[in-house]
């Protein structure tokens, strides 16, 4: 029986090509290695030590220049016990971490699974280069592939995942072992999600309502990146006038005999205090990337969004079937056509069927009826399941976010506190350099 509009009842499932006992599966693909349900960090240290330029053919037989990247693993017992091992190694280039995101997308349909950093170099101030081939852009894409991977080694499900154990251990064979896992099937197209959207009936109020924060924290977050870009190139200006600043007092100074040597100290300080601008709005940016994550993670919330009003759709469709087959059923055994239809249209062109007819076709039909009764049910079963565990993964999501973000603009504000002194501390120390002259 379909659910009504209720957010305590509404039926949802992620991926309608998954059955209940596939999803379980999912949720159970754990290694020998790890137990269950246990941090993944708590047995491994994972980091990506490096990036390297390399050059090779790619699909089509072309040269090209690539980036490929140095994960590193490593035993915590080894560690605990003051023992230090040389860690395991492999490379992995950007798109072997593309397709392992894509797996888990596909295959844990109801987690917020996290973002990669940008292949690209968006929302940046005008003096940072949008090559990706940049050794600063590259060093900031080592750390944000970092970042994913302690991010699904820290989830509670997708860190017991063994094609993501593989992944960080083994550096052949892991392309074959993903792909012969049949994820690619299983995905659903952009056409059928955007026609559920479109044509559900009954979404889930609390899916429909963080489909809209989404989309207001997309907007929000890219609002505030693009302040933040317009801030550091007022702020690089600023800086660099300084500099003129440090060039004039030294200027000065050499004409100057009692002024001098206060004149030459104070454009010292001011050539110093011109030339950190490059530090800070470095660090700046390891903050904006921060913010950049979550910009990202909205698409991994819409993602959610979007299995609910999919499955839900179906689900609804499943049980309109169900509806008109035992319509169907009631016509048939009473003789009475409720709505126009071609059939009603047929008996009295033609006369009415026989007795043996209807019989044949009432058996079809409740053979049918049977079997949606069945479809309804299984779908509401997987329903239940994949709400229950779509929504544990977002309210830990917000945990997260909540926490993430705090810390991330309490440490900008505190880095701006910490530029601002700096420039007072400039300041006085030039005039101390006046007062001696």
């Amino acid at each position: 029986m379909m659910a009504d509009s209720g957010p305590e009842e509404i039926a949802v499932i992620g991926n309608t090509d998954l059955t209940s006992a596939e999803l379980e599966n999912n949720i159970k693909n754990t290694m020998v290695e790890i137990e269950k349900w246990t941090s993944l960090l708590r047995k491994m240290e994972i980091s990506v030590g490096e990036a390297e330029k390399r050059t090779g053919k790619n699909t089509v037989n072309m040269q090209e220049i690539y980036t490929v990247y140095l994960i590193e693993t490593r035993p915590v017992d080894a560690v605990t016990e003051g023992i230090i091992p040389a860690p395991d190694s492999l490379w992995r280039r950007y798109s072997e971490f593309e397709l392992l995101r894509n797996y888990m997308l596909v295959t844990y349909p109801f987690v917020v699974v996290a973002p990669l950093p940008e292949k690209r170099a968006e929302i940046v101030w005008h003096k940072l280069s949008a090559d990706n081939m940049d050794p600063d852009f590259v060093e900031r894409r080592r750390v944000g592939l970092e970042n994913f991977l302690l991010r699904l080694a820290s989830h509670p499900v997708l860190c017991n995942d063994k094609i993501f154990y593989i992944f960080l251990t083994e550096e052949k064979g892991w392309k074959e072992m993903v792909y012969e896992t049949g994820f690619q099937a299983k995905a659903d197209s952009r056409l059928k999600a955007m026609n559920a959207a479109f044509r559900v009936k009954n979404p889930d109020k609390r899916f429909t309502e963080l489909k809209h924060y989404s989309d207001e924290l997309q907007t929000v977050v890219s609002q505030l990146l693009r302040v933040r870009a317009r801030v550091a190139d007022r702020l690089y200006g600023v800086y660099k006038v300084h500099g003129n600043y440090g060039r004039v007092f030294s200027e000065w100074s050499a004409i100057e005999k009692e002024m001098g040597d206060g004149l030459q100290s104070a454009g010292h300080h001011m050539d110093v205090y011109a030339a950190s601008v490059d530090d800070i709005l470095e660090e700046e940016e390891h903050y904006a990337d921060q913010l950049k994550e979550y910009l990202f993670y909205t698409e991994a919330l819409r993602a959610v969004c979007r299995k609910h009003e999919l499955t839900q759709f179906e689900l609804e469709m499943a049980a309109q079937d169900l509806a008109s087959k035992k319509q169907q059923k009631e016509e048939l055994v009473t003789g009475t056509v409720r709505t126009f239809s071609l059939k009603g249209m047929t008996s009295k062109l033609f006369g009415q069927e026989t007795a043996e007819q209807r019989e044949a076709k009432l058996q079809v039909l409740e053979q049918q009826i049977e079997e949606g009764e069945e479809a309804v049910k299984e779908k509401n079963t997987e329903s239940d399941e994949f709400v229950k565990t779509a929504w544990v993964d977002i309210e830990r999501f917000k945990d997260q976010k909540d926490r993430d973000l705090k810390e991330a603009l309490i440490s900008y504000a505190i880095m701006q506190i910490s530029r601002c002194k700096k420039g007072i501390q400039v300041w006085t120390n030039a005039k101390e350099c006046f007062n001696k002259m």
